[in-house]
């Protein structure tokens, strides 16, 4: 797991005035929060933010205002649903050897069976428990030779050593499609509504 170190600085000025001064010095708005504390109102770097989440889950190591040393971890991040640029980020306060909960992304890998199956991501992400400095980038999962039918539960995924599933081991992370079984029930209704209007 990478962990990434940002220079931060505290922040006084609040509102979407305030938040505009700040993406206009190519800065990020953000407040970290947890374990009990004050929430602290945050500054942060945009291009090196920017970089950083592009690891899920990332370990961000924060020198706030040169004083104060913090882990934390992305929580929620928010972006100009046009340009894509980062409006807001929160972050969660984490300590060495702590827990938390966080979602995984799931890689499948392989081909499946011939017959021109579809593979379903029911789940992208996978909710699990791992120590907060060593939160896996991902899961990898082997779909080859999968048939129509077949599905993916979650408690059939290898986790690393230490990761515990956050959610219900026998729900479906992947399953796989008949290409023409979508097909046939679309043909069916156009035959009846076609039916209905002569």
């Amino acid at each position: 797991m990478s962990e990434v170190k940002l220079a931060a600085e505290t922040r006084t000025e609040f509102g979407k005035g305030a938040a505009r001064r700040i993406r206009r010095d190519n800065k990020v708005p953000g407040v970290l929060y947890g374990h009990g504390s004050d929430p602290i109102h945050l500054t942060l770097p945009g291009h090196e933010l920017l970089l950083a989440l592009r690891t899920p889950n990332v370990l961000i190591a924060l020198d706030i205002d040169g004083k104060a040393n913090e882990l934390a971890i992305p929580k929620s991040v928010q972006r100009d649903p046009i340009k894509g640029f980062l409006e807001h980020v929160d972050l969660q306060l984490v300590q060495r050897g702590e827990t938390v909960t966080v979602e995984i992304p799931v890689q499948a890998e392989g081909e499946l069976a011939p017959g021109g199956n579809l593979l379903e991501h029911v789940l992208d992400a996978l909710p699990v428990e791992a120590e907060a400095t060593h939160i896996p980038e991902q899961v990898t999962v082997s779909v080859e030779g999968l048939e129509a039918g077949a599905s993916v539960l979650a408690k059939d995924i290898t986790l690393p050593s230490g990761v515990k599933l956050a959610v219900d081991e026998d729900a479906v992370v992947l399953q796989v499609l008949a290409a023409q079984a979508e097909e046939a029930p679309a043909e069916g209704e156009g035959e009846g509504e076609e039916a209905a209007e002569a």
